[in-house]
């Protein structure tokens, strides 16, 4: 599973953030998930990462996963509330979808009023005879829930100045393959049966008597899960949410102290509230992202950095803290451990 951050910013674009986006895929299939789609999405889609400009090793090494992110690819958008920094770059990268000649439907999951702003979008810049459909789901709903190959995702409401919700992908149980011990327990021979049994095919032995599949195969394999979060000042909505969960991704717009300058009105997480939820909930990562543009990589004030979320997280979690930045990429395996790609 991987996580790709096209935009980090909180609530405006910085010299070196963009807008939230994040692009989820899973391995290496060529399908893959966009949560938020801020302003500049599609170009962060295309551009090149300071790190590959920087070298001709390092954008090599990052052509496939910045290529796997096609709009073609986009199996599903998932927005978390209808804040302009989440959904202002939502008609552009629909519009060029279409111009590439996408033609299949595009499922949006959304909170009310995002489907509104895209249809009136697209209507008043005259976007018609598009060669695909939109399908809107509303994920404000009880019953919302999104599955396909790869995940089941449901959504879960947070705390925000509008109706604000994270999303919780749960990756479908892996197959696993043969059990070569109880192939040989049962006397398989080997050969053509055993491709019948890998193909789910139950077979008759030479003695007569017939082997399953499920009697040779091992067992299923849990999936991993990530919960992706919106805009929220309590991050404690999400702990029962979070059993099972591998990686949290949450929004940590402050640190505490300046949370105590700028007051409680803008409804956004400290990195300190979210280390808190995160130890409360069992959570094994936290990446925390949505960060004010007052935090720099480079300060000389150690709490204007953004290693003061970091600290200030990890104070309170004793789990793993990545601080999300643009074009920053982490993998989480499937012994889940999750590993920035460089």
């Amino acid at each position: 599973m991987k996580f790709t951050f096209l935009g980090t910013s909180a609530g405006s674009p910085t010299a070196d953030r963009n807008v939230t986006a994040m692009a989820l895929a899973l391995d290496e299939s060529r399908d893959w998930y966009l949560v938020d789609c801020g302003e500049g999405t599609q170009q962060r889609l295309l551009a090149k990462s300071p790190q590959q400009m920087e070298s001709p090793q390092r954008m090599e090494s990052h052509r496939g996963t910045r290529n796997r992110y096609t709009l073609s690819g986009l199996a599903g958008i998932f927005i978390t509330h209808v804040h302009g920094d989440h959904i202002f770059g939502l008609p552009g990268l629909i519009t060029s979808a279409s111009m590439q000649g996408r033609k299949d439907p595009l499922t949006i999951c959304a909170p009310e009023g995002v489907e509104s702003f895209v249809r009136h979008s697209l209507k008043c810049a005259a976007v018609c005879n598009m060669p695909f459909e939109l399908n809107f789901i509303r994920s404000d709903q009880a019953d919302f829930h999104f599955q396909d190959q790869h995940f089941k995702v449901t959504s879960h409401e947070l705390s925000h100045r509008v109706p604000s919700y994270a999303y919780r992908f749960a990756e479908r149980p892996v197959t696993q393959s043969m059990d070569q011990d109880k192939l040989e327990a049962l006397n398989v021979p080997r050969g053509p049966l055993w491709g019948e049994l890998q193909s789910g095919n139950s077979v008759t032995l030479p003695d007569g008597s017939i082997v399953h599949p499920q009697d040779v195969r091992q067992p299923l394999r849990s999936g991993r899960v990530a919960i992706i979060g919106g805009d929220n000042d309590q991050p404690d909505l999400l702990i029962d949410a979070m059993k099972g969960v591998d990686v949290l991704v949450h929004e940590a717009t402050f640190t505490e102290p300046v949370l105590e300058k700028v007051g409680p009105q803008y409804m956004h997480s400290t990195a300190r509230m979210v280390g808190e939820a995160a130890e409360k909930g069992g959570v094994s990562h936290v990446i925390l992202t949505h960060i004010s543009g007052r935090y720099r990589k480079q300060s000389s004030d150690f709490a204007l950095s953004v290693e003061a979320l970091r600290s200030e997280a990890q104070s309170v979690f004793r789990g793993q803290v990545e601080l999300a930045e643009d074009f920053g990429c982490w993998a989480l395996d499937r012994d889940r451990k999750l590993t920035r790609m460089e």
